[in-house]
């Protein structure tokens, strides 16, 4: 597996993928390197990770994502603690991420060292638990 830096070359299987993401938002984050790619030995892509910054100034992990057929290989442990030691090369002392209360990534992040920092309440909606990790 390989970890590179989505390039314009990556777009259409975000946008094939990634709906949690504005369409006219894709391009700006691949050209502000805030979007990963997870690669097999054939450069083939099986997933992706995307972030931004909380308050404007602390990274924050909007979205990982690993094709079903890499699952539980310890991918998406390699992904994470990849963006980690890229956040900490530019400086940052603090990552964010979060996760729905009914969705099992919480106990991954847990594992991970993230710690609960909160909850965000929207109507209609599974609690959103908020995760802190000290770097």
């Amino acid at each position: 597996m390989r970890i590179a830096v989505a390039t314009e070359l990556d777009y259409e299987y975000i946008r094939e993928r990634d709906h949690h993401i504005l369409e006219n938002l894709i391009l700006p984050k691949i050209k502000g390197n805030e979007i990963y790619m997870l690669k097999d030995e054939e450069e083939a892509s099986f997933g992706w990770m995307r972030y931004g910054y909380f308050w404007d100034n602390t990274p924050f992990m909007n979205m990982i994502w690993v094709d079903e057929s890499h699952r539980g290989k310890g991918v998406g442990k390699q992904a994470v603690l990849f963006w980690e030691d890229e956040m900490k090369q530019k400086g940052f002392k603090l990552v964010m991420t979060s996760t729905l209360a009914n969705e099992e990534a919480q106990h991954f992040y847990r594992k991970l060292g993230y710690r609960d920092a909160g909850c965000l309440m929207l109507a209609n909606e599974p609690l959103e638990i908020m995760f802190t990790k000290i770097l």
